[in-house]
């Protein structure tokens, strides 16, 4: 086992830019602390079962989703693993498929994670938002420390820097 800090993190990605930017400061911290990295992306079943529910579409349709999402998740962990191989950095990556905190939490928790790693959580619309963000739920429910990565230019300018 390492004396460092973090000697095992895990990145949640997700299809946005917030969540590339946590991967270069992922990349970043993994690579300070000689830490290992594991990448996530949890394609969100729980959102396709609600926009089914509420017939926003047809079962059919559905599955044609689903595969979408599969498909940003793959091309979103190529450019992670493209961002950490650019840093010399080793990085396993995983598909995963669920309600995305629960997903998340139990991950971590198998790999023994020291440290969960999110992008920024988007400024909460209503307090139903704030009770069922994605990332709000990892944070009330992981049982190590998550970091929330604020501030893309912070990320980017410590990921060129590793």
């Amino acid at each position: 086992m390492s004396s460092a800090p973090f000697a095992k993190i895990m990145l949640s990605v997700d299809a946005t830019e917030a969540a590339l930017d946590a991967a270069r400061y992922a990349i970043a911290l993994a690579k300070a602390y000689g830490a290992q990295l594991h990448a996530v992306y949890v394609v969100n079943e729980k959102m396709l079962e609600e926009l089914l529910s509420a017939k926003v579409f047809v079962q059919e349709e559905e599955v044609d989703l689903e595969q979408d999402l599969e498909e940003d998740g793959k091309r979103y962990l190529g450019v992670v693993e493209r961002l950490a191989r650019d840093k010399d950095l080793a990085i396993t990556t995983e598909l995963l498929k669920g309600v995305v905190h629960r997903e998340v939490v139990d991950k971590a928790t198998q790999l023994e994670a020291s440290l969960i790693i999110i992008g920024e959580i988007e400024e909460p619309m209503s307090r139903r938002d704030v009770y069922f963000d994605e990332g709000e739920m990892i944070l009330r429910l992981a049982k190590c420390p998550v970091l929330t990565v604020k501030g893309g230019q912070i990320a980017r300018s410590l990921y060129e820097s590793a």
